[in-house]
């Protein structure tokens, strides 16, 4: 009989240990990789495609991974890179040329009375900064754009201009995040 109560005793003891390793480990689950992350928030994300990858999210998972370098995004510049090397305790590199070359902040305007409404410009806007429908005019909502410029080589009747920074007074665009105001501001003085 005492064999019985001590298989009773060490069952209870299993199935209090197991829900408490269940409940522990939803508690202090995870999601995503922490890494990920913090490469993602030094992104500018413009989500232009320049790094070779569809947006932000993908190069940063990639560089987490080891499979791409922190130098290929011509948005980020230098700042960026510097930022990225210091999270990843790696060496500083210089901008790969072949992704582009590091510019000043920018956004596009339309053209609206040379806009023709042929909506290809809408289709390649990574962001949805431009509205507008078939056959009609388009414009930019400049708050959102990233100033990726993918909407431009898209345009048949080059009616997309740049704007470059600063940018008139008329326009309003959230603020990027501090690494790339102080960079900004360091191009300024």
């Amino acid at each position: 009989m005492s064999a019985v109560w001590g298989l009773l005793a060490f069952l209870a003891l299993a199935l209090f240990f197991g829900c408490l390793i269940v409940w522990v480990s939803k508690k202090f689950k995870v999601e995503g990789n922490p890494i990920v992350e913090q490469i993602n928030a030094i992104l500018p994300q413009t989500q232009c495609g320049q790094c070779n990858f569809p947006g932000c999210k993908p190069y940063a998972e990639a560089i987490a991974k080891g499979e791409a370098p922190i130098n290929q995004c011509p948005p980020g510049g230098d700042e960026g890179i510097k930022k990225l090397a210091e999270l990843l305790d790696v060496e500083v590199l210089e901008l790969n040329p072949e992704n582009g070359e590091a510019s000043e902040d920018t956004v596009v305007v339309i053209i609206e009375p040379d806009c023709i409404g042929c909506t290809k410009c809408i289709q390649v806007c990574p962001v949805d900064a431009i509205v507008g429908s078939a056959k009609l005019m388009h414009t930019v909502i400049a708050t959102e754009c990233t100033g990726c410029d993918l909407c431009i080589p898209a345009c048949p009747v080059d009616c997309i201009e740049v704007v470059p920074a600063p940018m008139p007074s008329h326009i309003r665009r959230k603020a990027k995040p501090a690494l790339y105001a102080t960079a900004a501001q360091a191009r300024i003085s």
